[in-house]
């Protein structure tokens, strides 16, 4: 059943090659297509949990492209700000994942269609019935326009007062972390919800003791810091007080998309008044699901998949 509650989110796609054995990406003989994205994932993580989700962006007027298209669109997502471009080819990413379930992405997105989208493109028509939008340090990375464009939508979102989360997802084949670190501590005192990995703060910020990371929090005034940390759970700082909640035990088999869900599942308790011990702990379930199925967002869960895992009740298949 459909939310009333609804999410933006915007950045670039990509055509995501799987490969068929783990290993080093040299040793791989055949690949699997699938699609990726940060935004993307996230956007699709919402949209099965049964948020409104409207995503942003900008896909090669090509098959690959289209094959992207027709997925999100499969998955409820609002596609009224997706065009297709004429001359820009459709962004590509090639996996290689190790027996532990951990990997590598080696990017193919040089001329990506997401570079047309312009500050001025932004309308603050796009954003009605909004609660809450979510930007990443992806888009931010991939051209320095972008950063304009971020700005443009941090205008709006304080204008019509809609809260805003911010992961950092740090690509540093995309940008340095001295690049990176510079933006994100202009876009941190916009940010109400910042959902970053404990390795992710720790460059941004050179820390990760509480005391150090409270007081960050304090400094933007940022209403709630998440920390994800993997199999060791995830916490919060809000209202001056750490909130803890372990990570569920499951058989990690591919890792990539895992945080993105973790946002998803966060972003659905915050916009549904769940506590804050309930938001981390339906984060970690939608992270944790993620990582049981091969591929970035193959694993995102429905509502029930993730009522029926926390529960640790068995789901009736036939």
């Amino acid at each position: 059943m459909s939310s009333t509650c609804g999410v933006f989110t915007l950045g670039d796609a990509m055509i995501t090659l799987n490969p068929s054995i783990t290993g080093p990406l040299r040793f791989v003989p055949n690949f699997e297509r699938k699609v990726g994205g940060a935004e993307l994932n996230f956007a699709v993580g919402c949209a099965r949990l049964g948020l409104r989700t409207k995503w942003l962006s900008r896909l090669g007027k090509d098959e690959f492209g289209r094959f992207i298209y027709n997925f999100a669109r499969g998955e409820g997502i609002d596609m009224e700000y997706v065009s297709f471009i004429n001359g820009f080819s459709t962004s590509l990413n090639f996996k290689e994942i190790r027996e532990d379930g951990s990997g590598k992405t080696f990017y193919y997105r040089h001329q990506s269609p997401i570079l047309t989208l312009e500050p001025e493109d932004i309308q603050e028509t796009m954003f009605e019935n909004i609660h809450l939008i979510h930007i990443t340090g992806v888009f931010l990375a991939i051209d320095y326009k972008n950063i304009e464009i971020v700005k443009r939508i941090i205008e709006i979102a304080a204008k019509k007062r809609i809260p805003v989360s911010f992961d950092p997802n740090i690509r540093l084949k995309l940008w340095t972390i001295e690049e990176a670190r510079s933006v994100y501590f202009e876009i941190f005192p916009h940010v109400d919800i910042l959902l970053t990995g404990l390795d992710e703060i720790n460059m941004i910020t050179g820390s990760n003791s509480e005391g150090e990371l409270a007081s960050l929090a304090r400094h933007y005034s940022i209403d709630q810091l998440v920390i994800k940390d993997g199999a060791n759970g995830s916490k919060v700082y809000s209202n001056g007080k750490w909130y803890r909640k372990n990570a569920f035990k499951v058989k990690a088999i591919d890792t990539v998309g895992a945080g993105d869900g973790f946002d998803a599942g966060y972003v659905y308790g915050y916009l549904h008044g769940l506590s804050l011990d309930e938001r981390l702990e339906l984060g970690n379930s939608v992270g944790a699901l993620v990582t049981t199925v091969s591929g970035d967002n193959e694993g995102l869960p429905y509502l029930e998949e993730v009522s029926a895992f926390m529960q640790k009740e068995a789901i009736i298949e036939r």
